[in-house]
């Protein structure tokens, strides 16, 4: 059995280790899992506007795939979870995945919470990453 390796992105990833005691990634083999991903800055600020939000959510899934050693282009499966749901937030994922994935599309379970996380958080995302592809790939 492989052995799991925990990562830690720099910023808000190092203030929710001390705080609550978990990591943002495990790679175990060649599957790497990260935790959600939320559309808040390493002061843990939220954006106003739902656009700024889930781009911001995008960025720390990049950030936090490159800690351990991957990229959107591993991505293979996406969970995101929202207060509410619309056709505006549903257009706005689907540019995030062209944008970060434009040579596959990855699968996509999305689901909706009734409950407000806090005033101003509204969804975040976890991934699947499947690695050893593209050839050379070894994370």
């Amino acid at each position: 059995m492989s052995k799991a390796e925990f990562f830690v992105t720099p910023g808000y990833g190092e203030r929710q280790l001390r705080l609550y005691h978990y990591s943002q990634a495990v790679k175990v083999g060649d599957r790497l899992e990260i935790s959600g991903q939320g559309g808040w800055n390493d002061d843990w600020e939220f954006p106003e506007s739902i656009r700024d939000e889930i781009a911001q959510a995008s960025r720390n899934v990049e950030r936090t795939l490159a800690v351990a050693g991957a990229g959107w282009e591993h991505v293979i499966h996406v969970n995101s979870y929202h207060v509410g749901l619309d056709e505006e937030t549903n257009r706005i994922m689907t540019e995030q995945f062209r944008r970060y994935i434009p040579d596959h599309a990855p699968v996509w379970t999305c689901l909706v919470s009734p409950l407000k996380v806090t005033r101003t958080r509204r969804g975040n995302g976890s991934t699947s990453t499947r690695c050893g592809s593209p050839p050379g790939f070894d994370c």
